[in-house]
């Protein structure tokens, strides 16, 4: 029988916090304003609407929250269809399923690794041709590289589809020196534990348009008319974000810039270390139009070049105490999906099978970094 695998002792992506979230959370809980909303939510809005040069942004319970909201406000309901990442984390497509549509996932771009804008392109035209408009596209910023928006943004006008972007994973994030999360009809952006930065759980919706702010906050906190009593017109959700965890995210924003910084640092000394190896590619890095946050660093591992596959990576890192994760599986395999329309998806489940996630918290020490990549050296020189 073989021994269990050691207590992980260097994560993914840990959350990261400081002084700095301690003088506000204790602020908060001081002040008594422990319930949702309140100051702390006020002020961490117009920061990060502030930072990010948009006009209005709303704090909501979860990533998943605001793509909800979206999606409602995007006018998508049952019956319509929507074009949605392939290769992503379930919650882009499961709040498609929440209002009663159909999601219909595109292939990656290989060059990329995000959504495949030419087939977008040709699958919008084809339904409008065909007298079936899709409803909504729902672009997914994948692990902190923002999809080329200029394309995404010129076919959904062409044809009159509202474009959401998901930026769970972005923000930090720039694409033509405009913020992840500020294209489209509305961005998302999510503050799980594993982000760039947290808020344990939360999100944001983010819009230029005041009326749609105001119509988030509206059904986040149960469609609550104004009314002495509680008067509820229509269903509403209880999304709204806790002044408490506002207060944890206001100081996780004010250090933005250092923890993409370093995350950046940790991006580039992994291509150092380990870009010379055979059988090893890396997600595509910055170029002219993009700059990644580096949320995390991932990487393919080709077995007929490489000593090892990406399996036999993932569980020796495992087995040392070192948290490595594939990339995300495809929507179109995922069991709760698998009747769900698929345009290509090759190029996704390649990525699936070969990519690996490495260890890019900003927390990461130079020793901790030197360690996985020796084990990754160690393990691919068989």
């Amino acid at each position: 029988m073989s021994e269990p695998d050691p207590p992980i002792r260097i994560y993914l992506s840990p959350p990261e916090v400081g002084p700095d979230e301690r003088a506000l959370l204790l602020d908060a809980f001081d002040s008594n304003w422990i319930a949702p909303l309140g100051p702390h939510v006020d002020a961490f809005e117009q920061e990060m609407a502030d930072h990010l040069g948009i006009e209005h942004a709303v704090a909501l319970s979860s990533g998943t929250a605001a793509l909800h909201l979206a999606l409602l406000q995007a006018g998508v309901g049952p019956g319509d269809r929507v074009l949605c990442s392939d290769l992503t984390f379930v919650a882009s497509a499961n709040a498609i399923r929440y209002v009663g549509a159909q999601p219909v996932f595109v292939d990656a771009d290989p060059a990329s690794w995000n959504l495949d804008t030419g087939l977008v392109a040709e699958e919008l035209r084809a339904a409008v041709a065909g007298g079936r408009p899709y409803a909504a596209v729902l672009a997914v910023d994948l692990y902190g590289r923002c999809c080329d928006y200029a394309e995404l943004e010129a076919v959904c006008a062409e044809v009159g589809v509202p474009l959401i972007e998901d930026a769970a994973e972005a923000l930090g994030a720039t694409y033509r020196d405009r913020s992840a999360g500020t294209f489209g009809d509305f961005g998302v952006l999510s503050f799980n534990g594993n982000k760039i930065i947290t808020t344990s759980g939360g999100g944001m919706l983010l819009t230029r348009d005041g009326e749609v702010a105001a119509r988030t906050r509206f059904l986040a906190t149960q469609a609550r008319e104004p009314a002495p009593h509680y008067e509820h017109a229509e269903v509403g959700f209880n999304y709204r974000l806790s002044n408490l965890l506002a207060a944890l995210g206001r100081g996780q924003l004010g250090n933005l810039e250092d923890k993409v910084s370093r995350r950046r640092a940790i991006a580039r000394r992994y291509r150092e270390r380990l870009g010379s190896l055979p059988g090893l590619v890396f997600a595509p890095g910055p170029d002219a139009d993009h700059r990644p946050n580096d949320w995390l660093t991932c990487l393919t591992i080709d077995p007929g070049e490489a000593r090892a596959d990406r399996e036999a990576v993932r569980t020796h890192l495992r087995s040392l105490g070192i948290e490595a994760r594939p990339v995300w599986k495809p929507m179109h395999r995922q069991p709760a999906y698998r009747d769900a329309p698929s345009i290509g998806g090759a190029v996704a489940a390649g990525l699936f099978e070969r990519g690996l996630c490495l260890p890019s918290g900003s927390s990461l020490t130079d020793d901790e970094h030197d360690e996985v990549c020796l084990e990754v050296e160690r393990k691919l020189a068989g």
